[in-house]
Order: C-alpha cells, then sequence, then structure tokens
C-alpha cells in the first residue's frame, strides 16, 4: 500500500540538496508515538538484521538547484509505501489529522492524500522513484572496514537485491519466502546519485528495471523498496507501461 501525498506551499520550498533525514524525520514524527518508537528502534528482525519496511520517494515536482540547497516550486508530492496496514493507518491519520508538515524550516500544507496498492506479476517493469542501493561490507587487509556498492546489472547485485527481499519478506510474513529466482535486467544504463544521509554518503541508482521472479517477491518490491536503506528512503519502486 502507498501513500500519494500531495503538498502545497505558499512560497518556495527551500532545503538541502540532501534532504532525506528531514522527510524520514517527518514520516516518525506524523505516526502513533509508540508504534513510531517501535518501528525506529526494534522493527523487524530476520537473522540478527532488522527491517523498517516502508520507503518513500523523492520530492517530485518542479525544482532548481542553487549552491548546495533545491528550491520546490509548489505543489510537490510525496509517496511513501509500505506493506504494514498499521503503518499506513497511522500515517494517514497523522497526516490528516494534523493538515500540515515541517520539513526543516518549511511549514507545508497537506492537500490530498490518495491511497493506492499497485499489484506486481510474475513480471513487472519498474521506475526507481528513489536511488536503489545495494552493497557489501568488507574488510580491509590492513585492518578496518570499507563499504562496496554494485550497480543494477552486475551480479553482485541481483544477489544483494534478491538476498535482502526474502529477508523482507520473510520479516514480514514470519515465513519462509517463495522459491524461485529473482532476476532484475537494465532496460536503460543506471544513473549513478551520490547521496549524504547525515555523516555519511551513499550511492544509489536511479533508472528503469525489468524484475521477474515470485510474484510474492515482486509485490514486496513494490510494497517495501528494492534493495537495502528503504527507510532512509531508497529503492521505491513504480509500475510503467511495457511499451514506454
Amino acid at each position: 500500500m502507498r501513500l500519494n501525498v500531495d503538498l502545497n506551499a505558499t512560497e518556495s520550498i527551500r532545503l538541502p540538496i540532501h534532504y532525506n533525514h528531514l522527510v524520514q524525520s517527518m514520516i516518525y514524527h506524523s505516526m502513533d508515538r509508540e508504534f513510531a518508537e517501535f518501528l525506529h528502534e526494534q522493527g523487524y528482525e530476520v537473522d540478527k538484521r532488522k527491517f523498517k519496511l516502508f520507503t518513500f520517494s523523492r520530492l517530485l515536482g518542479q525544482y532548481e538547484i542553487m549552491g548546495s540547497e533545491i528550491f520546490f516550486t509548489p505543489p510537490i508530492r510525496l509517496i511513501i509505501s509500505s506493506p504494514l496496514k498499521e503503518f499506513c493507518q497511522y500515517l494517514l491519520n497523522g497526516l490528516l489529522s494534523r493538515g500540515s508538515i515541517r520539513l526543516g524550516q518549511n511549514e507545508i500544507n497537506v492537500e490530498k492524500i490518495s491511497v493506492s496498492s499497485p499489484e506486481a506479476h510474475s513480471e513487472i517493469k519498474v521506475r526507481l522513484l528513489s536511488p536503489v542501493v545495494a552493497y557489501s561490507t568488507l574488510l580491509k587487509p590492513e585492518g578496518g572496514k570499507y563499504t562496496c556498492y554494485f550497480q543494477p546489472g552486475e551480479q553482485e547485485f541481483n544477489r544483494l537485491a534478491e538476498e535482502n527481499l526474502r529477508k523482507k519478506y520473510q520479516a514480514f510474513h514470519n515465513q519462509q519466502p517463495p522459491a524461485g529466482d529473482l532476476e532484475i535486467k537494465c532496460l536503460k544504463p543506471p544513473r549513478l546519485h551520490l547521496i549524504k544521509y547525515k555523516n555519511f554518503v551513499i550511492k544509489g541508482y536511479s533508472g528503469l528495471l525489468l524484475l521477474q521472479g515470485p510474484q510474492p517477491l515482486l509485490q514486496m518490491a513494490l510494497d517495501a523498496g528494492l534493495g537495502s536503506k528503504n527507510s532512509m528512503g531508497f529503492g521505491l519502486l513504480e509500475i510503467v507501461n511495457r511499451n514506454n
């Protein structure tokens, strides 16, 4: 399920270019406090990994970049997605009851929220509404760790994305994921994005992908996001027409 949140303001919306943490904070503060604390501090655990099971898009609308800031011309849209009914209900109620949100120094009106439930099939063509992230943390020979990122089209990207989806399925359904391999094909060369989240830089990729595999896994990708770091605003998919 996803919430399509239409936002408006009386003047230009001024944000830092790297604003993911502001949107994430707004989401947590718009929900029931007890549920938000559970999600933030605990989440849904599988094999000692914790999943928040939600994701969100970039802010969608007209914008201009000036230096280290981005200026949006209202109206804009934010899409938030999760397989968790409680999450969607708490967030929907919170946004509607408040009537506005705060992003940085901006007070922004919630004009309308529409709810949609995109359905996956065993093959879907998708556009990334926020960059997808897949990475491994490796040990340096001299000690210490470093992060290696992979892009769509690479074999290791596919392996990590499938492994991640299976864990999210298990975390949500509390049962083993269905058999069958996941295939991810690039329909266009992916575009690299370097996003600062608080004090570290994350590499993500946007573009058009073709996903093939077990329908329940593809549904989880639509609902909870593809790849890692979904709750930081990465990996939201949108189904597009095969002819596009």
